[in-house]
């Protein structure tokens, strides 16, 4: 017998190797298996009749039995066409760490593929979603929750165990009990498993329930393979296997949503709740001077004054220009996203088409002259704070600035503070109705990052911070942009407010979930021969169904990116034209070509 193997390299093809006389593998087994000079874990995609003395041995069997079924490896092979990632890869990042057990003891046999039917969806928004996600999973025969991060899937691994068959899949817990639980659920043992994007392909009896918590978060996509979302694999195999599927959110993503206004998505009603107050404070033409306006340091004086935590809400600086007459955001006249301002060479450049513009003197809406870059860093509104609040105890937390123990440390002092002055991951410290004020020092800088889903972002960020402020206390914008359809969502307790101009806009400019996305990234060692790689690939691309902007290069100019737009077979029109540019088996030397489908965050 012949086995083909896929590892985890950047290739397309698998590897052939001889079973061994005596041998028993089955696709979807990981076996170890001679691959440039040392033996490599792989997963067997196919076994057929044959005799090649040519052909290598496999070095040792892994998996006592094959951990994907036919089916999660059928869906395997979805994921990878449509993240353009290896199918090895794929696998060997969505399945657990091997059990020590040696092979044959282990119970990991993969159930039989689930028969498809009619895919249902619910998406559970509004307060109270998950306690509804609590009574829809407690009446499944079996279960699957993912959580974006594995503190989320620690804390739901708590609320679902009371009946003792729940397990966790994901990396918070040690390797040996991530193996034990993915044979668990295979077997019947466990009825509600709990994990991360790493158990998207965990085994599913027919008529199981999946589970998205937050299903808006980008951390559904972190780096390394298979760069695909969460929610993509889930309505995929929710319409493969005939599964019900739930997604909990606050504010569901834009894609969402309009699945939800096209029938593809039941949206349930969102259950009436409690609101605090949100003020908008307009700073147009206000000198930038102080970092809290009067009503902003009024507020926080009267909720320290009733012994309440407040938080102030720093966004990281942007690179925008805007005015401070009338607020408008410099944006490109083509893709309407905010143009990215260069102090250096004082320019303003679209991040998505190239296009480059000499900086104006006056605001092409108001004609007025006072036009500079957003920026109220977070010390600088800590310093403010301080100042103006010496008696209070105050403290600066920004979570993706600090590792180890300086992150730790910073966490410790915020959780004892009155204010925490803090980026978006700060309000992770905070449960549900448990701030007197949040209070927004400038939100515009969230407006004016060149991304076609600024806005989603800024509605996201203030729903949520809404979310967990006291129903007699308030949350207060202070913005450039007073009248911005999210704060007014957010006003009004509305998502429709936000969702309906926002869906207007994604159609007329053609971005998702209307047309796709891809970047096409060039690097290497030689910034020259990137530049040049990224034009030929934009060349081979051009002349089809596809929408190729001319290559914009990195801030130091060592790589460039190529931005894509297609329908909804992108990935594949991205495969064909690439291979004109890499054809298999090329030598290398001409660079590094990395490419991400239906990218989330938008990092230029």
């Amino acid at each position: 017998m012949i086995a083909d193997v896929a590892f985890d390299v950047p290739l397309p093809h698998p590897f052939s190797y001889r079973v061994p006389e005596g041998w028993s593998v089955a696709p979807g087994q990981r076996v170890a298996a001679p691959l440039r000079g040392a033996a490599r874990v792989g997963v067997v995609t196919a076994v057929r009749d044959g005799d090649d003395p040519s052909l290598k041995a496999l070095a040792r069997v892994v998996d006592a039995a094959p951990l994907l079924s036919p089916g999660a490896l059928a869906l395997a092979r979805w994921i990878a066409d449509e993240s353009l990632t290896s199918l090895g890869s794929t696998c060997l990042a969505l399945l657990p760490p091997p059990s020590r057990a040696p092979a044959g003891a282990a119970e990991t046999g993969a159930p039989a593929p689930a028969r498809a039917g009619e895919p249902r969806v619910d998406l559970l928004v509004g307060a109270g979603r998950e306690a509804r996600l609590l009574e829809m999973l407690s009446r499944a025969p079996a279960a699957l929750v993912l959580t974006a991060d594995i503190e989320s899937a620690a804390r739901w691994a708590q609320r679902l165990g009371r009946a003792g068959d729940v397990v966790r899949l994901d990396s918070g817990v040690a390797e040996a009990e991530r193996a034990a639980a993915w044979a668990a659920l295979a077997a019947g043992r466990a009825r509600v498993a709990v994990g991360t994007r790493s158990a998207l392909l965990a085994p599913l009896p027919p008529g199981a329930a999946l589970a998205l918590v937050d299903e808006h978060e980008a951390a559904h996509k972190p780096p390394g393979p298979p760069r695909m979302h969460s929610r993509d694999v889930v309505l995929e195999r929710t319409s493969r296997e005939g599964l019900s599927a739930s997604m909990t959110s606050a504010t569901p993503s834009v894609e969402m949503w309009w699945r939800s206004t096209v029938g593809l998505a039941a949206l349930a009603p969102p259950a009436a709740a409690p609101w605090p107050h949100v003020g908008i404070a307009d700073t147009r033409g206000i000198a930038r001077r102080e970092a809290l306006t009067p009503p902003v340091a009024r507020a926080i004086r009267e909720t320290l004054a009733a012994g309440r935590r407040v938080f102030l809400v720093v966004s990281r600086l942007a690179s925008a220009l805007g005015c401070d007459e009338c607020g408008e955001i410099l944006k490109c006249r083509e893709c309407v996203i905010a143009l990215a301002y260069s102090p250096a060479g004082r320019t303003l450049a679209c991040r998505l088409c190239s296009a480059t513009a000499p900086l104006p003197e006056t605001c092409p809406g108001c004609r007025g002259r006072r036009l500079t870059p957003f920026g109220w860093g977070i010390e600088r509104v800590e310093h403010a704070v301080r100042r103006r609040f010496a008696q209070a105890r105050i403290a600066r937390y920004d979570p993706d600035a600090a590792r180890g123990a300086k992150a730790e440390a910073g966490r410790a002092a915020a959780a004892a503070a009155d204010v925490v002055v803090g980026t978006r991951g700060a309000l992770r410290l905070f449960g549900p109705a448990s701030l007197g004020l949040a209070a927004f020092v400038s939100p515009d800088q969230l407006l004016g990052l060149p991304d076609f889903r600024a806005a989603e972002r800024a509605f996201a960020l203030a729903w949520a911070a809404a979310e967990r402020v006291r129903p007699d206390g308030a949350v207060l914008i202070q913005s450039q942009n007073p009248t911005h359809y999210a704060f007014a969502a957010v006003a009004k307790q509305a998502l429709e407010t936000f969702y309906a101009p926002e869906l207007k806009f994604r159609a007329e400019l053609g971005y998702p979930p209307f047309r796709r996305l891809a970047v096409v990234t060039t690097g290497g060692s030689d910034p020259a021969a990137a530049r040049r790689l990224a034009d030929d690939v934009a060349a081979a691309l051009r002349g089809g169904p596809l929408t190729v902007y001319p290559a914009v290069p990195d801030r130091r100019q060592r790589s460039w990116r190529v931005v894509v737009k297609g329908g909804p077979d992108l990935p594949a029109s991205l495969a064909d034209g690439l291979r004109a540019v890499v054809p298999p088996r090329a030598a290398g030397g001409r660079g590094i070509i990395d490419v991400e489908v239906d990218p989330v965050e938008w990092r230029f």
